[in-house]
C-alpha cells in the first residue's frame, strides 16, 4: 500500500493519464464519426475496454483487490460490455449505444462509490460528479439508441470528454 504523499502522488498521475486517453478517444470518435457511422460505433468499443484496464491499473496501486471490491466489480463489468459491445456492433449500431449506455449507467455508479470511499484522501468532489453524471447520462444514452445518427456518436464524445475534463 503507498503512503498518503506517494498516494496523492499516484492519484495525480492517474487522474492526467485518464485525462489525456479520454481526450485522445474523443478526437479519434469526432474524426471517425465524420468518415463512417460502423467505424465510429467500433471505437466504442474501446472505451469500456481502457476503461477496465486503468481501473485495474488503479486498484492494483491503491491497496490491491480486496482493498477496491468497486474497482474490480468495475473492471468485470467492463471486459464484459467490451465483449458486448463487439458482438452487438454485428447486430447493428442501435444495440452498441444501448450497451454503452448501460455500461455508463453501472460504471459512473461504482466509480461514485470509489469516489465516497476516498473521500479521506481529499479532491475526490470531481470524481463524484464524474460518477453521477456517467449514471445519469447513461440513460440518456439507451434513449438515443433508437435513433443511431453520427450525431449520437457526438454526443457520446462529448460524454467522454467530460469524463477527461473530471479526471483532469
Amino acid at each position: 500500500s503507498l503512503s498518503e504523499p506517494n498516494r496523492e502522488q499516484w492519484l495525480r498521475t492517474y487522474y492526467f493519464v485518464r485525462a489525456a486517453a479520454s481526450f485522445a478517444w474523443v478526437a479519434g470518435a469526432l474524426t471517425l464519426a465524420q468518415h463512417s457511422l460502423p467505424l465510429a460505433s467500433g471505437w466504442l468499443i474501446l472505451y469500456p475496454l481502457w476503461d477496465a484496464a486503468a481501473n485495474f491499473w488503479d486498484a492494483a496501486r491503491s491497496g490491491g483487490p480486496t482493498q477496491n471490491r468497486s474497482q474490480l466489480i468495475n473492471v468485470a463489468v467492463s471486459l464484459i460490455v467490451t465483449v458486448v459491445a463487439a458482438y452487438a456492433l454485428f447486430a447493428g449500431t442501435t444495440w452498441v449505444l444501448a450497451v454503452f449506455g448501460a455500461w455508463a449507467t453501472l460504471a459512473g455508479l461504482l466509480q461514485l462509490i470509489t469516489a465516497i470511499r476516498r473521500w479521506k484522501v481529499g479532491a475526490q468532489w470531481a470524481m463524484v460528479l464524474s460518477g453521477g453524471q456517467s449514471a445519469l447520462v447513461g440513460g440518456l444514452f439507451i434513449t438515443q439508441a433508437h435513433t443511431p445518427t453520427i450525431e449520437s456518436v457526438k454526443t457520446l464524445a462529448g460524454y467522454a470528454a467530460m469524463g477527461a475534463i473530471y479526471f483532469l
